[in-house]
């Protein structure tokens, strides 16, 4: 694998974090889901670190702060489905705390990295 800059940011080592959390929760999904709320869910967790990854590996600024906040709002789509999730009792409490802590620590260091790009 290549050894490139966006593998020391601690904000894409979390956003990674956050898609195994998000797969290992999907799994417990009821198995209609796997073409709807699974398959959007995983989808937008691994959008997260995947432009993280790409804006990190652009030249200008302004591609670079576009990228990441195209991940902020893959983040804000994962909360949004979190949320219908939890009201159709699909989480367990232990993992809707632990998604969480997880959206609300990316949120954070990709906000600071917008604002300092």
């Amino acid at each position: 694998m290549l050894q490139l800059n966006h593998k020391k940011l601690e904000v894409w080592k979390s956003s990674v974090g956050l898609v195994t959390e998000v797969y290992l929760i999907t799994k417990t999904f009821p198995k209609e889901e796997m073409f709807g709320l699974t398959n959007q869910l995983r989808r937008a967790a691994i959008s997260v670190s995947s432009n993280i990854a790409e804006g990190s590996a652009r030249k200008s600024n302004i591609e670079r702060k576009r990228f990441y906040e195209i991940s902020r709002a893959s983040l804000v789509e994962i909360d949004s489905q979190i949320e219908i999730a939890i009201r159709l009792q699909y989480l367990k409490k232990e993992h809707e705390e632990k998604i969480d802590v997880l959206i609300n620590q990316v949120f954070a260091m990709l906000s600071k990295l917008i604002s300092k790009t």
